[in-house]
């Protein structure tokens, strides 16, 4: 018997892999260079030089070392290294038993929903949001409940996050540096959320207090902006974290849960992420990366070309007439689409070899995602199309 829900699942597949899957038939059909794939956060910055150097000290260890399986937390080392790494950059006192090594940013975020709601909870988004989400809510036998953010700025709404809460509230989910918006939440913002969500926990049992989740793979692409250490704001808060973006390394999956030990229920908690990693099939991060960890922790982001790109990108489609959140963080540029239905504009798009997401997956009409984490070349290549799929609609 097949489950069909997970064959649901299956057959629909996300739309950003679909246009991804699509842009590469094309770069088959017509060549990489003449088409402009804005589609997927694949980073086009190579992984910084420490990253190959820590392989290549690591293919020097015996075989079981190597590729053995590591604790099912993650090396002691590692999670110590991530634990230091933390309270250097935010004042903290975490220790290695506060992390657990995860298989990448959506296992973090799974075993996280599995560990803290229990089936018919609510765990609330804020929209636009990354389409997994609900995925990995619906999955945990929860309801995703959308929070529409402030539409000007695409700042969180605390007005709307309050509306959304009820007695079934578990969690919710913040995404900063944003994707898709690029929108970074600020100190005020937080801090305006820590209070509406402590005076829910006050009506509510205190040993079932509402959970923030902060997901931050895209914390060290900014652009001059703060991105808060949300510990430090709201006591019952888990991060998820993953190193995808900031070294460069999406398809070797590591990141990382930290359960802060000044979370009240972080006894508790720790417990219940590991028995979700054990459950979903989670445990034990990939070794070799958690070794590379333990070498690059502090290594610098290239942000630098992210920054670059985004003048070049924002600076023409702001001459073109298209209208934009301007992005602080992330590397994702969130674009009004020239017509009502975002689906349609983006498959007009496609005349021009322009891959563009529609915003409907993200629980917002009538926008586009791009990923400007392409090469400059890409960008500055795909100006003249863009000039000319704005004209059309003149």
């Amino acid at each position: 018997m097949i489950n069909e829900t997970m064959y649901a699942r299956g057959a629909e597949s996300s739309i950003i892999r679909e246009i991804f899957s699509y842009g590469l038939e094309r770069k088959a059909q017509i060549g990489a260079e003449n088409v402009f794939d804005f589609s997927l956060g694949n980073p086009s910055v190579p992984a910084p030089a420490a990253v190959a150097e820590s392989i290549k000290k690591a293919l020097e260890l015996p075989s079981d070392q190597l590729h053995g399986y590591t604790p099912a937390p993650g090396l002691p080392q590692c999670r110590t290294a991530v634990a230091e790494s933390l309270n250097r950059r935010f004042g903290t006192s975490y220790e290695g038993k506060d992390v657990f090594m995860t298989v990448g940013a959506a296992a973090s975020l799974t075993c996280t929903l599995n560990a803290v709601t229990n089936p018919g909870d609510e765990v609330i988004v804020i929209a636009p949001y990354f389409p997994e989400y609900r995925v990995w809510i619906e999955k945990a036998g929860c309801t995703c409940v959308e929070a529409l953010a402030n539409e000007d700025t695409f700042q969180l709404s605390v007005d709307n996050a309050l509306k959304a809460i009820t007695d079934k509230t578990t969690a919710v989910i913040i995404d900063s540096p944003n994707n898709p918006t690029g929108a970074v939440y600020t100190r005020d913002t937080l801090t305006r959320l820590a209070n509406v969500l402590r005076e829910a926990n006050a009506q509510r049992d205190p040993e079932n207090p509402i959970m923030l989740i902060s997901d931050e793979p895209y914390r060290e692409i900014v652009y001059g902006a703060e991105v808060p250490w949300v510990p430090s704001i709201y006591e019952h808060t888990i991060v998820c974290y993953s190193y995808s973006k900031s070294l460069s390394l999406p398809g070797e999956r590591v990141g990382w849960i930290l359960v802060p030990n000044t979370n009240p229920q972080a006894a508790r908690l720790m417990p219940a992420v590991a028995g979700a990693a054990r459950t979903l099939g989670f445990v034990c991060a990939p070794a070799l990366f958690q070794r590379v960890i333990i070498d690059c922790i502090d290594e610098p982001s290239d942000v630098e070309a992210y920054a670059r790109n985004r003048t070049a990108l924002t600076d023409a489609l702001a001459e073109y007439g298209y209208t934009y959140v301007e992005p602080d963080g992330a590397f994702y540029l969130w674009v009004k689409a020239l017509e009502p239905d975002a689906n349609a504009f983006c498959e007009r798009a496609k005349k021009y070899e322009l891959l563009a997401v529609p915003s409907d997956s993200f629980g917002m009409p009538g926008w586009f995602r791009l990923g400007y984490c392409v090469s400059y070349e890409t960008i500055v290549n795909s100006l003249p199309a863009w000039k000319q799929l704005a004209d059309e609609y003149r």
